[in-house]
């Protein structure tokens, strides 16, 4: 197929050199238009961009000019990487004019009918689509990715759920300076430190798996009836968010049988076509030290979850420990392969 010219806005921060990295040789997308604040606009996206990944700027874009954010963008699919507190407006104003919006910011992730999807988890909920074009009357439309710690979680979460019902899941998370975006926290504030708050974080992990792993019926999605417990942590660590998560299930099952469920989802078979899906999205750890962020952030190109110690929990009744990138598959990664999916099912012309 003809790649797809693509936008993305916020293009120069960190979350935004990171979809410039995954789609400039992506094999369906091609970035032609990159926006951000005005006073990076006008200039080549090289001058303009202090590059912060460990890989080299993609020759390819260097001497694209920054573009305003505006609604000219010689394009119809745009990715969002804006700060949340600036994404809600622009975000509906670009899908009120017709353009698709993948966004990765958390703005408009609770909104009755916008999309808060995951690919392997919850491919249908792309029917609330037809609700928010009815609502705005034009053929633009949001979809947004998860929170990067509430990715992994309902990842793991979802096998567990279809196979045993879930009531309860309380989870503890210790988080990547990465996901404060740059520059991040001061270095006295971290090394050396575990701060256990991060702003909005243990709301979004309480809440949005419950949409995630809803069901959807009428043109609206009905929130999962199991609760969560979340506790969020920022630790030294540059890229890669660890969780240890117990469970207690409707239907208790042994612990070889929740570790088959793990190992063997896939998500459906056309999902698993798409470019960036993983050939396995849960990865197993066998090992008794494993998953860890220096080993396993990095498995199967970051798209994967890595799952490790699942053994019997003395409060509930399962307990586990998940790890997943948090800048790939937990934010421009997530965002791009919610725009695979919006391809093959249509919403997006190829």
């Amino acid at each position: 197929m003809n790649r797809i010219p693509v936008g993305i806005l916020g293009a120069t921060g960190t979350v935004g050199q990171r979809f410039v990295q995954l789609l400039a040789d992506h094999p369906w997308f091609k970035p032609i238009a990159l926006a951000a604040s005005d006073r990076s606009a006008g200039q080549r996206y090289a001058d303009a961009c202090h590059w912060l990944l460990s890989e080299p700027m993609p020759e390819a874009v260097t001497a694209l000019v920054v573009r305003p954010i505006k609604l000219s963008l010689d394009c119809h699919l745009v990715f969002s990487a804006l700060p949340s507190d600036v994404a809600g407006p622009v975000e509906e104003s670009f899908a009120g004019v017709g353009y698709a919006v993948c966004s990765n910011a958390a703005a408009h992730r609770m909104d009755p009918d916008v999309p808060l999807l995951i690919p392997e988890v919850n491919p249908d909920h792309t029917e609330l689509i037809d609700a928010q074009r009815r609502r705005h009357g034009g053929e633009g439309f949001i979809v947004t990715s998860a929170n990067c710690s509430t990715t992994q979680l309902a990842m793991a979460l979802k096998p567990l759920h279809d196979s045993f019902g879930l009531r309860q899941v309380s989870v503890v998370t210790m988080q990547a300076v990465s996901g404060a975006g740059y520059p991040g926290l001061p270095a006295m504030d971290i090394l050396d430190n575990v701060i256990p708050f991060i702003p909005g974080e243990e709301d979004k992990l309480e809440q949005e798996p419950l949409k995630l792993l809803g069901t959807l019926g009428d043109g609206r999605v009905t929130d999962a009836a199991f609760v969560v417990s979340a506790q969020c942590n920022r630790v030294p660590i540059r890229d890669g968010h660890t969780e240890c998560v117990s469970v207690e299930f409707e239907h208790q099952p042994d612990v070889g049988a929740v570790k088959a469920a793990l190992r063997e989802f896939i998500g459906p078979s056309r999902v698993a076509r798409l470019p960036s899906s993983p050939a396995r999205p849960i990865l197993v750890r066998r090992e008794a030290d494993r998953p860890q962020a220096a080993r396993d952030r990095h498995a199967q190109e970051g798209m994967s979850i890595s799952v490790g110690r699942v053994r019997p929990c003395s409060l509930l009744d399962v307990k586990f420990v998940v790890l997943g990138h948090n800048t790939l598959r937990g934010a421009a990664g997530g965002s791009i392969h919610n725009a695979e999916l919006l391809v093959d099912q249509g919403w997006i012309a190829r």
